[in-house]
């Protein structure tokens, strides 16, 4: 199994820019297909980006497609959500999470097929 921590959230201004880690420890993470996903306040947990096992392959969600970039160093067991242009309606609790695929190409985009999820990391944007 594997444990997942996420870092990098905080309160930007909108336009602005974070950047979002997901740290991995335990099994050898370049078997996981990885996604970010966000919750606000009273709404359901939603899609955002996903990534491949190697970072060859991509998907996000139309709210952030253009904006956010999802990238991953097996090197360093990391994951990470570069989101640019920022807007208010992004602020929510984000979180990142693994599931052992065997396809080296797979994305993963839906919640109920991730296995392991990290804490979360809140990221506000004001207006």
């Amino acid at each position: 199994q594997v444990q997942l921590v996420e870092s990098g959230g905080g309160l930007v201004q909108a336009g602005g820019s974070l950047r979002l880690s997901c740290a991995a420890s335990g099994r050898t993470f370049s078997y996981y297909a990885v996604g970010w996903f966000r919750q606000a306040p009273g709404k359901e947990r939603e899609f955002a980006a996903a990534i491949s096992r190697h970072g060859g392959y991509t998907y996000y969600s139309d709210s952030v497609k253009g904006r956010f970039t999802i990238s991953r160093d097996n090197a360093k067991n990391t994951v990470y959500l570069q989101m640019n242009s920022l807007k208010p309606e992004d602020t929510a609790v984000y979180y990142c999470a693994a599931v052992e695929v065997d396809n080296i190409i797979r994305v993963v985009r839906t919640t109920r097929e991730y296995d392991y999820w990290g804490q979360g990391t809140q990221v506000t944007v004001s207006s």
